[in-house]
């Protein structure tokens, strides 16, 4: 994330966040179960980018108990609290993704849960090309991501369903369809969008053998 996001820094807002929006956000596990679902038969390391508390990798290993699973993000607040979750079984990472993915080696499959979406249209497309590059052949990128409206009065009902009056600031939201075209041109086959429900999308992509 990029400095706007200092807020995450924040431990009382970090804590507001989780008790009163994680899990009020509608549809999520619908989003969460189909990700399950697309993740590839042999699982053996993943990558969660801007991971949080380590909420999907909790859901991950839940589903694939043995498998090796690293998450990195900025929030001091967050890294701490995933830290505490997994206590070692799972290499939690400081890293701002802002940044070039630091060297950690190559995965089965790369995951995201609402948190690229904060990033700069030009950064989130140069993350994307990172993520390809750190997958195993056969490996799928999933993007749980907060995506734009077609339509200005299609984002409206979204937040009024939300029950909120205006974005957040910090949202630099991208509709579906060209982000499927920025994994397309840099490689992915399969390129979808797997589960949506208005602004929240699910995003797949394989890399070729």
């Amino acid at each position: 994330m990029t400095r706007h996001g200092q807020e995450w820094q924040d431990p009382a807002h970090v804590a507001s966040y989780r008790d009163e929006q994680a899990d009020a956000i509608p549809h999520r596990t619908e989003g969460e179960a189909v990700l399950l679902e697309l993740l590839p038969s042999r699982l053996r390391r993943v990558l969660d980018v801007g991971t949080g508390d380590g909420r999907l990798i909790a859901l991950i290993r839940d589903a694939r108990s043995s498998v090796d699973a690293v998450g990195v993000d900025f929030s001091q607040p967050m890294l701490a609290l995933a830290r505490e979750r997994f206590s070692g079984e799972a290499w939690i990472v400081e890293h701002d993704l802002a940044q070039p993915l630091p060297e950690l080696d190559t995965f089965d499959a790369v995951v995201s849960s609402f948190a690229i979406h904060h990033l700069p249209d030009e950064r989130k497309r140069a993350l994307y090309a990172e993520i390809y590059g750190v997958l195993e052949p056969g490996g799928v990128f999933l993007n749980l991501e907060h995506v734009a409206s077609a339509t200005p009065n299609l984002s409206a009902e979204f937040l009024e369903l939300l029950g909120i009056e205006e974005d957040d600031p910090s949202n630099q939201l991208v509709p579906v369809e060209p982000q499927l075209e920025w994994l397309r041109e840099i490689g992915f086959r399969d390129v979808d969008c797997m589960w949506k429900w208005r602004e929240l999308a699910l995003l797949h992509g394989r890399k070729g053998p």
